[in-house]
């Protein structure tokens, strides 16, 4: 589940959502939207975003 794959490799890093937010350069509302799973389909956009500043693969979010 993306939204479960990417708050666990967030908290890991200690990364807030709010910084998480701004490395991304997405709302917070949008981070939070999609960390709930309030937002299931985020886009690929979305997702290379949050991937690029977890320092991982997109992937590693979506596996």
């Amino acid at each position: 589940m993306i939204s479960k794959n990417i708050r666990i490799i967030r908290v890991k890093r200690g990364i807030s959502q709010d910084r998480l937010s701004k490395l991304a350069d997405l709302s917070l509302n949008t981070v939070v939207k999609v960390e709930s799973g309030k937002n299931p389909n985020p886009t690929i956009g979305t997702l290379l975003k949050i991937a690029r500043s977890l320092d991982v693969k997109i992937d590693d979010l979506i596996k």
